[in-house]
């Protein structure tokens, strides 16, 4: 058996772009940064910056191109894949890329947690969110008044 899977959290370099295939379907294209710190055998500290270009495709396409641009945090999982091509002088060019098929969005830059993630599978399309832990304890519920609230009365 052969695994081919990356998992990649990091930052986005560049906006995604949307296109669509002459099929009609849609596809993101967009890069992201990791690091790497370690200290050499002297003690001084290192740093080391990968770029990993990434591919999306589907329902996930649309959505990296709505939510994400340059500077989000965002993990991608999937597959490596090297393309070849002829460039316009006849030089063979090779990009290795990760094909992702699950996305989550990394926190907000305000401060607030972004906890979405999403999945584009063989079954179709679907978004999924974490699933939420059963409290231990039982909450009190909020009962609100029978009559409408009037704006005005809000006192902000």
């Amino acid at each position: 058996m052969y695994l081919n899977k990356a998992i990649i959290y990091g930052n986005l370099t560049r906006d995604p772009e949307l296109k669509a295939l002459p099929s009609g379907a849609k596809v993101t294209n967009f890069s992201v940064a990791t690091n790497r710190i370690w200290k050499d055998k002297a003690g001084v500290k290192q740093e080391s910056v990968d770029y990993h270009n990434i591919v999306l495709f589907g329902r996930l396409a649309e959505l990296a191109a709505q939510y994400l641009k340059k500077g989000s945090s965002a993990l991608i999982e999937g597959r490596m894949q090297t393309r070849s091509w002829d460039d316009a002088s006849g030089v063979k060019k090779y990009r290795t890329e990760i094909v992702g098929d699950v996305m989550q969005f990394g926190p907000r830059s305000s401060g607030a947690g972004g906890a979405g993630s999403s999945r584009d599978g063989d079954a179709g399309n679907k978004t999924t969110h974490p699933p939420i832990a059963p409290s231990q304890e039982q909450l009190e519920t909020i009962e609100y008044p029978e009559e409408d609230i009037n704006p005005d009365d809000i006192p902000f």
